[in-house]
């Protein structure tokens, strides 16, 4: 009889593959509450590498880190009529508290809008306090009613950037730039992750933003996930909140503010759009191990030497893992390493040590050669920074050949079923976009003729 794969294949039901491989990766569970999940620490182990880079990238565009109540009071939502109409199906609302009905409920996190307004309103006086730039790492909640564990979870992680300005003019750039130089250079170069970077209709705007700029990615099946937002919120919130400051011209002004966010959402789209039939895998840039070191047999020698490697290679600025677990079948673990999507695996036996080699395997290239123990730590640097641009490279090779230019709306919808369309919004506008939408077609952003960002909804 064949031997059944380990993973449901992907072209047979691709939802199905991507619920095995979370599973079967060990990067999260179903939490006991409907919508909730237990990031397991290989699963978590992605989000922290995506946390660092993006916290350092964040800081280099200027914001501070801080932190804002869980709980927020439910008056503090209805104070900006289209965010609370936005985000009203999907509040958590909290309504008894130490056995007592409140006397207001609050609302469990959706977003953080409000609740930081009202402290930007208190600690925006003067042209001097401009501009402030905050950035949150937190857990929000929004009450999911088809749940799917990292895409789309009751409560999930992420971070929040919230700022304020003097002119509309710079919180426009400053939008651009998280834009641009966190989540694009980030997504790229890190996850290298081809995204299309573009202007949100109106309809897809964010909830009480005058403009949302969005990265859209291309999943494994041909769908559209959106991986990043950047908004300009104008003075919407500055004058539900008061947030005002006395300009150098003796003048009370309303700031002029930003908020922009991404979320554990980016591990699912890891899966999606480089995961395959065995597996994950992983940009070496991202990866929390990038060369895992196994040792094939219980051999003293064997066992010696791979930890030796392990050593170099650490030394070498290689993140790498000694695997020296010979009571678990080796067969078992290759194939956990696989499914983890370890870009690097260097397998190790008695017959490799008479050689003075080592089985280098590459998740990514798929490439599996003897090698040179003592040239490994030379080798690996420029193998990763290969492998990385592989991923990059077949990431936009999909994207553009499953991306037909259309010029009807049923053409629209007939290629959307099999990848994306490009067609002209003059072709299409606000009224199209509503006949897509009944067929479950959607309009993922406005990109200008040569592929920049639109500079308005024209």
């Amino acid at each position: 009889m064949a031997k059944a794969p380990v993973l449901t294949p992907r072209a047979d039901d691709f939802p199905r593959w991507y619920q095995d491989l979370i599973s079967k990766a060990e990067l999260a569970d179903n939490g006991p509450v409907r919508g909730t999940m237990v990031i397991r620490p290989y699963g978590y182990g992605l989000w922290e590498r995506m946390q660092q880079e993006m916290d350092a990238r964040i800081k280099g565009a200027g914001a501070s880190n801080a932190y804002f109540p869980l709980f927020i009071p439910q008056s503090y939502l209805t104070k900006e009529a289209e965010h609370v109409e936005g985000f009203a199906p999907e509040l958590a609302v909290v309504t008894h508290g130490g056995g007592k009905e409140l006397e207001e409920p609050v609302v469990v996190r959706p977003t953080s809008e409000t609740i930081i307004n009202d402290y930007f309103s208190k600690w925006v006086q003067s042209h001097r306090d401009l501009p402030l730039l905050i950035n949150q790492w937190a857990n929000v909640v929004r009450w999911e009613l088809r749940p799917r564990v990292f895409l789309r979870t009751t409560e999930f992680l992420w971070q929040e950037g919230h700022t304020a300005h003097a002119t509309y003019e710079e919180a426009r750039d400053y939008a651009a730039l998280i834009h641009r130089d966190v989540y694009a250079d980030f997504m790229e170069n890190v996850l290298a992750m081809d995204v299309v970077l573009g202007r949100k209709t109106a309809r897809e705007r964010f909830a009480g933003a005058i403009n949302t700029l969005t990265l859209e990615g291309m999943m494994g099946d041909g769908k559209a996930l959106q991986l990043g937002t950047s908004h300009e919120l104008g003075q919407n919130f500055a004058r539900a909140f008061h947030t005002r400051y006395l300009s150098k011209d003796g003048r009370q002004e309303y700031v002029w503010q930003t908020s922009w966010g991404s979320t554990t959402r980016m591990v699912g789209a890891l899966v999606m759009m480089h995961g395959d039939d065995h597996g994950l895998r992983v940009p070496p840039r991202l990866a929390p191990v990038q060369a895992v070191v196994v040792a094939v047999k219980d051999d003293d020698a064997v066992q010696a030497r791979v930890r030796e490697i392990g050593e170099r290679l650490t030394a070498a600025g290689v993140r790498a893992h000694v695997d020296d677990r010979t009571d678990t079948p080796f067969g078992r673990r290759v194939v956990d390493w696989e499914l983890k999507g370890v870009p690097v695996r260097i397998e190790v036996g008695p017959r490799d040590l008479e050689q003075g080699t080592a089985v280098l395997v590459r998740r990514i290239a798929g490439s599996k050669e003897p090698t040179a123990i003592g040239a490994l730590s030379e080798l690996l640097p420029k193998m990763l920074a290969d492998d990385q641009a592989l991923l990059l490279t077949q990431s936009r090779e999909r994207r553009e050949s499953r991306t037909a230019e259309v010029t009807t709306i049923a053409e629209a919808t007939e290629a959307a079923t099999t990848g994306w369309a490009r067609i002209p919004w003059a072709a299409l506008g606000p009224e199209g976009e509503a006949q897509l939408a009944e067929q479950g077609v959607s309009v993922r952003c406005l990109v200008a003729a040569d592929g920049s960002v639109p500079e308005s909804d024209d």
